[in-house]
């Protein structure tokens, strides 16, 4: 699983994941386990598996580390 660390949370139920590269990854809550989209925070670091959605590239399998 790679790692990242949650750039930005909207108030729509979804997110960024810094993940080192250029590019930021999405992620929408239905995608987290262990953990609701509340207990969030930015900054916090996650595991993650690269998917990819009806809109590009996403972050599947989210979990705080």
């Amino acid at each position: 699983m790679a790692e990242g660390t949650i750039k930005r949370l909207t108030d729509k139920g979804f997110g960024f994941i810094d993940t080192g590269t250029d590019k930021d990854l999405f992620f929408h809550m239905s995608s987290l386990e262990g953990v609701t989209f509340e207990e969030l925070q930015e900054g916090q670091r996650v595991s993650y598996t690269s998917g990819h959605g009806p809109k590009g590239p996403r972050a599947e399998n989210v979990k705080p580390l």
